[in-house]
């Protein structure tokens, strides 16, 4: 929890171009193609970016077959390279697939509902926003999400698909007051280059200002909002011609901005037998039931999970003091209301849906349209507690 007296928390974010997302895109694509052929594959599905090359890898058993080449080349497609002048094209990149079978090993004990792996998932969820997520982080996405906007739409036509933000809020005594300072770096065409090369005009950055990060940051800015745009002067070179992408590198992007201790594992082109994904999800539908019952105002739940077994190994609540009742109470009220199995986290989110693409850029969480994002269980666990006070 954010502590007593003036502080400052930062969270970055990564646009859908960025090289390891285009990665964490690719590897759930290729996941969910497959899950809409057949439900029940094993898939491990990873991807390696750099200049001019696509390499995917991993574990994968299924009765199906995709076209793994041109999943990626969609994607890539889909999210903006399709020009040479972004220095990656979906049309001359060259598409390697390495991909192997699962283990039989692990098969085995997943096969009859157990964990697809041993690891520890953590959930989040705090009162300071209506997502129930970290304001430095939530604004750190939506700026990224109104950049994409005017990119596609060609308002601002000189934008590229790489790019990252990053929001720093000031809190007084737990509770965010003001943006203290917005980085804002995306790629762009030499277009906005000012007479020396080197800058972008200020021009430029006025439009930016206005036309992404003001809307988005609003009431939050003051005059003494640092903003900076491009801080190097330039950003014309990007996305996989200037970095290499990995899939699962951006793991605190994907989950919680820095505000809570990370699980074990990435998400991205993982199926949900893999409580590396499947529980972290589970987690972050609890501890937001959790604040929205308004039985804590921050809430962190920790799962942890041994290979080949069904129920959780390790089980904890923590709302830093938070909690209208004590940890302890809130776990084992949870332990009733919530399914805990990896079989029957599957089953309540309807998991072997393809519904994963859409996850893998601007973050898995605070996002309404997933799942594990709803706040069904709001009145079983007010019934629960009240049921515990008595």
């Amino acid at each position: 929890m954010i502590k007593q007296g003036k502080c400052f928390f930062t969270s970055e974010s990564v646009s859908a171009g960025h090289p390891d997302k285009v990665c964490d895109q690719i590897s759930d694509a290729v996941l969910d193609a497959i899950l809409a052929k057949d439900k029940t594959a094993r898939v491990a599905c990873e991807t390696y970016i750099t200049r001019g090359l696509v390499i995917i890898g991993g574990e994968i058993t299924t009765r199906t077959w995709v076209d793994v080449e041109q999943i990626a080349r969609q994607v890539i497609k889909d999210i903006g390279y399709d020009e040479a002048k972004w220095g990656f094209n979906y049309k001359t990149c060259a598409v390697v697939n390495v991909i192997g079978k699962q283990s039989p090993d692990i098969s085995q004990g997943v096969d009859v509902g157990g964990a697809g792996d041993q690891g520890l998932m953590v959930g989040y969820a705090v009162d300071e926003t209506p997502e129930y997520m970290p304001l430095s982080l939530v604004l750190s996405h939506q700026i990224l999400k109104k950049l994409d906007s005017v990119r596609r739409t060609k308002k601002l036509p000189y934008l590229g698909p790489d790019a990252k933000s990053q929001v720093t809020v000031q809190y007084q005594d737990g509770k965010p007051v003001r943006v203290d300072t917005v980085v804002l770096s995306t790629q762009h065409t030499e277009a906005i280059l000012d007479k020396s090369g080197e800058k972008i005009t200020e021009k430029s950055k006025r439009e930016l200002i206005t036309t992404v990060i003001a809307p988005v940051v609003g009431k939050w800015l003051d005059k003494n909002t640092k903003i900076y745009i491009n801080p190097t002067g330039k950003f014309v070179i990007g996305g996989p011609q200037s970095d290499t992408g990995l899939t699962g590198r951006k793991i605190i992007v994907d989950t919680y901005g820095g505000r809570c201790p990370h699980g074990g594992g990435a998400f991205s082109g993982k199926d949900p037998t893999k409580v590396d994904r499947s529980a972290a999800y589970m987690a972050r539908y609890i501890a937001k039931n959790i604040v929205a019952a308004k039985l804590a105002r921050e809430c962190t739940v920790q799962l942890a999970y041994a290979i080949g077994k069904d129920e959780p190994v390790g089980f904890y609540v923590d709302t830093d003091g938070t909690g209208v009742l004590p940890d302890e109470k809130l776990a084992q009220i949870a332990r009733t209301v919530f399914p805990l199995t990896p079989r029957g986290i599957i089953e309540h989110f309807k998991l072997r849906s393809p519904i994963y693409t859409q996850t893998a850029a601007f973050g898995h969480f605070g996002r309404k349209d997933f799942p594990w994002e709803k706040t069904d269980k709001v009145a079983a666990l007010k019934a629960a507690a009240k049921q515990v006070k008595k």
